[in-house]
């Protein structure tokens, strides 16, 4: 080999490197633990006082009485201090660590959609143009796969337009204030579009910038944010996020804060009252009615919302619909306090024509709007949950008398009794407004609400005058940590329209930590079976390929720690994978030595012709650009964990060209130039496989046969009989891995969970007999930070019967390190996105035959090839997908189709072509070598030859997948069995499918002529 002092360098060198990189992740994994070990201490110090009543006037000490907020305090206060060698700080480290993905690490993933409709409505003023809005309502309905809403509403438009003579340069449209600057009356539709799409861009740059600012101090160590193209989507991830209600309200905020002058309780009341009689008379024929016309599905949420699970004093009484809600009336601007559960119900009763009708001229305009959630004490002397409601006192416009945009600047402190509170600093227009609105509430003895995003934070009353210098504080039942995120929130400004979560995955740190365990598990024992393998067949040889497979790990995980890629379970198994790849390269490699020693070549110029092209490097090459082009076409369609997948699987396939086709080479040369005793057998391997005469073609027929009736029993299953188990990311809903402290029936469960929802939802055993994985669509379609806080109570309440007596709702719902009962993780796919993934799921797959069979024609110069390697992927492909339809009523495991799938289908068909490609490189050689015998008989010979390193790959790739199978937990079984399925059929296919496809419709002796002119 030329160059082998360049080639040692070079690998010495990046064996250093990816050492260096390594260490940052022992290094902060070894401060973590610490910070871990201190918080420990540190709460049960906490703990002890408070048991004591030291703790009683110490309000910041008791609100650190926590694992979480004492861990991130540790870290904190370490984070410019110098941790490695003397020179590199924590926060450095931190940011050089290999970065875990939220299915080992924990936390939170959610993908925003900021809503263009919003932008849209903003930049038109809120018209009440009746062409405009009705194309912002067809855009929503008509909006295809991977359309942006923008484009939908251009086409919407220009439908709704034609019988209309509105343009979009007009004043009722986008000739206003707000795009004076940009657009005149001159100017046609098609001139507008541009200067919408522009405007519209720099509202999701604005809304990213302000997502970033928060996230930044949220306090989790290496948040992720970033947008998805021009769809207005932006993904943000949160490892080791553990109060998921916090992080999404975090995001969620739009940040609209108003400052709103209140009417009084007793200004109110009368109103109230009068509601109330109203209703009585109207109540009982609404019920008739819901009975006779309202659907079956929508009557049953209804009656689970007013029966189940509520106190007596927030059941319906038709005597008094609105009044028996009431917890307790107010006092001073709260008006009354009723309970959470209700507050959807009245909103749609203060909504009602007849029921704005009866305002009183004082109320003609206001606004009725909550506070924030607080408990109070009802008549038996029992602590419950409320709201309260406040009128806020408005003209006709419904505008506040002062925005939150003259806010500079914000802070989390404590007000004068020691309780957590936010201060603000108004800008000068913003002060002397203040000024004014403190000094008329004081002369009129009322108090000013202060909202943000349509909820009363407090509304304190002013007494002494009027107040200058724009300062003002913000009180109420806070905990530190809300003080902290509003403060944050207010600094970093609004959105600039509302952010709807349309994916979430929330994964606990407990399994984060299981995924961990079982991955490194599989991962050991698949690698030490796979090195004793090697040994046991190939002998020394065998252990040169180990030794390149150690360095070639030791390549894969430095390179990951140095692009700062994100490592997941799935690419755990990519990573396990490449294992199997690797050894393929040596096999090929070792096997074609083999066959020159027979022949009688001396041991070095049978290792020197291996690595020629004409010995093994050519199929090498074949095999793992295939396999290459599938994992590019995966990191380009897919999402989350799937890229990490693709990720890995590019990285291995190029540390194991490096390796198998340098590193081994080095051993090989060196072992020569000690010895001659190389081997590439054992004496127990040393005849396998050989003189091997099996007359494959003969059998294509049966081959045929029994394929044809796998391949009619899939397609049969699939579209008559069972279909797919479709995941959420294809249709959307939301799923929740719940873990019990005893064994539960999934059946018993889902007919409770069905009532209690009032619609259809789905649990099924996962793994274990205490585990179920529940599915439901209940209220995908709805938004808002409030809707999966009411999914997660309902799901809590609902499963009460079965989940220990002490928990209690926070326990069940928060992440925390050593949680074993509750959810451990949940995930929520809007019907949108879904129809987004399945579209990508499509194209990823058509992409990736398309791309290798236009590969395969260019190298193998006869369409015939790349007919038979695509047709037995065809093969293979529906069979796995027949198997999943006919298995996942039966089979003992997760069979879902989902984007873990794609990705295991995508890598039955880079490892089905990569078995084909080898397989027809031999098929190739032969016929350019074998000038005697007949077509057919030259095929066989050459598929004979291959069978050793056939078996040899398949083996040891199948050890690798079955210890992932069995050890790697139930999170990644369904997608390793697809895998196994896939290499089982793959490697049948490559033998009896691709060459008999590719002989029957080959032209013979042009075949031959065509190998002799590429030799």
């Amino acid at each position: 080999m030329q160059n082998k002092g360049l080639i040692k360098f070079i690998a010495i060198i990046l064996a250093l490197v990816c050492i260096y990189q390594l260490s940052f992740t022992f290094v902060a994994n070894k401060v973590k633990n610490d910070a871990k070990a201190y918080a420990t201490a540190e709460f049960k110090k906490l703990t002890d006082k408070k048991e004591k009543g030291l703790l009683a006037d110490d309000p910041g000490a008791l609100e650190n009485l926590d694992l979480n907020r004492l861990e991130l305090k540790y870290l904190d206060s370490i984070k410019n201090e110098k941790v490695f060698l003397n020179a590199f700080t924590y926060d450095f480290v931190k940011d050089n660590q290999i970065n875990k993905g939220l299915d080992l690490e924990g936390g939170i993933n959610v993908i925003l959609e900021i809503s263009v409709r919003d932008i849209l409505k903003g930049l038109a003023n809120n018209t009440q143009d009746a062409t405009f809005n009705k194309a912002l309502a067809d855009a929503k309905v008509n909006q295809r796969g991977n359309q942006t809403y923008l484009d939908a509403f251009f086409e919407a438009y220009d439908v709704a337009a034609k019988d209309s003579k509105t343009k979009l340069a007009s004043p009722e449209i986008f000739l206003n204030k707000n795009l004076e600057n940009e657009i005149t009356l001159k100017m046609t539709d098609d001139q507008v579009k541009p200067v919408i799409r522009r405007k519209v861009d720099e509202s999701i740059v604005s809304a990213f910038e302000v997502l970033r600012k928060r996230i930044d101090k949220f306090g989790v160590t290496q948040p992720n944010i970033q947008r998805l193209g021009e769809s207005g989507r932006i993904l943000v991830e949160l490892p080791g996020a553990k109060d998921i209600d916090r992080a999404k309200k975090l995001l969620q905020s739009t940040a609209q804060l108003e400052f709103w002058e209140t009417l009084q309780s007793d200004q109110v009341m009368n109103y109230l009252f009068a509601v109330n009689d109203a209703l009585k008379a109207t109540e009982v024929k609404s019920e008739e009615v819901a009975s006779t016309e309202v659907k079956d599905s929508v009557k049953t949420e209804i009656e689970s919302l007013l029966t189940d699970n509520t106190t007596d004093s927030a059941k319906v009484d038709t005597n008094n619909p609105l009044l028996d809600k009431m917890l307790s009336r107010g006092f001073g601007p709260v008006v009354a306090y009723f309970s959470p559960r209700d507050t959807a119900t009245i909103n749609n009763y203060f909504k009602r024509e007849s029921i704005k009708s009866l305002r009183t001229p004082e109320l003609r305009y206001a606004k009725l709007v909550w506070g924030k959630p607080t408990t109070i004490e009802n008549d038996k002397k029992e602590q419950v949950s409320a709201v309260e409601l406040y009128a806020l006192k408005a003209d006709r416009n419904k505008q506040a008398p002062i925005s939150g945009g003259v806010v500079v600047d914000a802070a989390a402190t404590f007000d004068q009794i020691g309780k957590p509170a936010v201060t603000m600093q108004m800008n000068g227009k913003g002060a002397k407004q203040w000024e004014e609105l403190t000094g008329k509430v004081s002369q009129q003895k009322n108090a000013i609400a202060i909202v943000l995003d349509d909820i009363v934070y407090s509304a304190p009353g002013v007494s002494s005058g009027a107040i200058s210098g724009g300062r003002s504080e913000i009180t109420g039942s806070f905990t530190v940590e809300e003080t902290q995120d509003l403060a944050n929130v207010l600094k970093a400004g609004k959105l600039p329209a509302a952010a709807d979560i349309v994916q979430s995955d929330v994964v606990g740190p407990s399994l984060g930590q299981e995924a961990i365990d079982n991955g490194i598990l599989s991962f050991i024992i698949g690698m030490l079976l796979v090195v004793v393998w090697m040994i046991l067949y190939y002998g020394k040889a065998g252990v040169f390929a180990n030794i390149s497979l150690i360095v070639n790990i030791l390549f894969i995980f430095g390179i990951l720690a140095s692009l700062g890629a994100v490592l997941t379970l799935p690419g755990i198994a990519g990573i396990v994978l490449t294992i199997g790849m690797a050894v393929d390269a040596n096999v090929i490699i070792f096997e074609r030595a083999k066959e020159e020693l027979d022949m009688g070549k001396t041991l070095e110029e049978s290792v020197n012709y291996a690595f020629t092209w004409k010995g093994a490097m050519s199929s090498i090459f074949d095999a793992n650009i295939t396999t290459a082009l599938t994992a590019l076409i995966l990191l380009v369609f897919g999402t989350g964990p799937i890229k990490g997948f693709a990720t890995t699987l590019l990285i291995g396939i190029g540390t194991s060209l490096f390796t198998s086709i340098f590193i081994t080479r080095i051993l090989l040369d060196w072992s020569l130039s000690k010895t001659q005793n190389l081997t590439f057998s054992t004496p127990m391997s040393k005849n396998w496989f050989q003189n091997m005469n099996i007359d494959f073609l003969s059998k294509r027929k049966v081959a045929y046969a029994i394929s044809s009736v796998l391949v009619i029993a899939s397609l049969v299953s699939l579209f008559f009989i069972n279909g797919l188990n479709q995941g959420v990311d294809f249709v959307g809903g939301r799923t929740f891995q719940v873990r019990f402290d005893k064994e539960v029936s999934a059946n018993e469960v889902g007919s409770a969970l069905t009532k209690g929802f009032g619609t259809n939802v789905e649990a099924k055993t996962f793994g274990t007999n205490n585990q179920l994985k529940i599915t439901t669509k209940y209220k995908v379609n709805e938004e808002g930070e409030g809707i999966d806080s009411e999914v997660n109570q309902l799901l809590f309440d609902n499963l009460k019967p079965y989940l220990p007596v002490t928990m209690t709702y926070e326990q069940f719902v928060t992440n925390s390190d050593d949680k074993t009962v509750g959810i451990l993780q949940a995930t929520k796919v809007g019907p949108t996105i879904a129809e987004d993934i399945k579209t990508n799921a499509y194209w990823a797959v058509l992409g990736s035959l398309l791309v290798v069979f236009l590969y395969l024609l260019i190298s193998f110069r006869r369409w015939q090839f790349s007919l038979g390697a695509v047709g037995a992927v065809f093969h293979d492909v529906i069979i796995v997908l027949g198997i999943y339809s006919i298995g996942f009523k039966y089979l003992p495991f997760n069979m879902e189709i989902d984007q873990a799938f794609i990705a295991a289908i995508l890598t039955v068909i880079g490892y089905s072509l990569n078995d084909t490609v080898i397989v027809f490189d031999r098929v190739r050689e032969f016929l350019s070598e074998h000038t005697t015998g007949t077509f057919n008989e030259v095929v066989n010979k050459a598929l004979n030859t291959t069978i050793s390193r056939t078996i040899n790959t398949s083996f040891t790739t199948l050890i690798v997948l079955f210890s992932i199978f069995i050890l790697g937990g139930e999170t990644i079984r369904g997608f390793v069995f697809a895998i196994l399925v896939g290499i089982l059929v793959g490697t049948y296919s490559s033998l009896f499918i691709a060459t008999p496809l590719m002989v029957d419709t080959i032209n013979k002796q042009e075949a031959r002529k065509k190998a002799f002119e590429q030799e």
